[in-house]
């Protein structure tokens, strides 16, 4: 988590990646303000391109990190491995397929959660609920 354990987070920060404004703004629709009544608020920071992800980890401050694996021409499942392999402490990804059967590649990925496009509301917030819970 982005604050000392000792004290709950106020919001929790989402990196939402994804080359397509629409895709970006579906994700923060699905998930609204609150995900769940034992959750923070959520907060999301958009990019819209590869290396502007890195350098958004690289100054760190997430708790989630929602990569889209069709976007182009930097894949979201390429990103998460990348992350997982070179952040210390890397914060959870959650990958968006482009189709169910692509969820061993974000498992490959090290992303802890997959769900696919397009993306179901209902599916997207069980997947990031899991996912924060499970990093709490």
């Amino acid at each position: 988590m982005a604050e000392s354990a000792s004290m709950p987070p106020s919001t929790l920060r989402i990196l939402v990646y994804s080359d397509n404004p629409r895709t970006r703004e579906q994700v923060r629709l699905a998930l609204g303000k609150r995900i769940h009544p034992e959750l923070p608020e959520l907060s999301y920071h958009d990019v819209a391109t590869g290396p502007m992800v890195i350098q958004q980890m690289d100054a760190g401050g997430f708790d989630l990190v929602i990569l889209d694996g069709e976007a182009s021409p930097v894949g979201g499942m390429g990103i998460a491995k990348q992350l997982k392999d070179e952040i210390t402490d890397c914060p959870p990804v959650l990958v968006l397929t482009g189709r169910p059967d692509d969820a061993w590649l974000a498992r490959w990925s090290r992303a802890e959660a997959a769900v696919p496009h397009p993306i179901d509301p209902i599916r997207l917030g069980e997947a990031v609920v899991s996912v924060l819970r499970a990093a709490a």
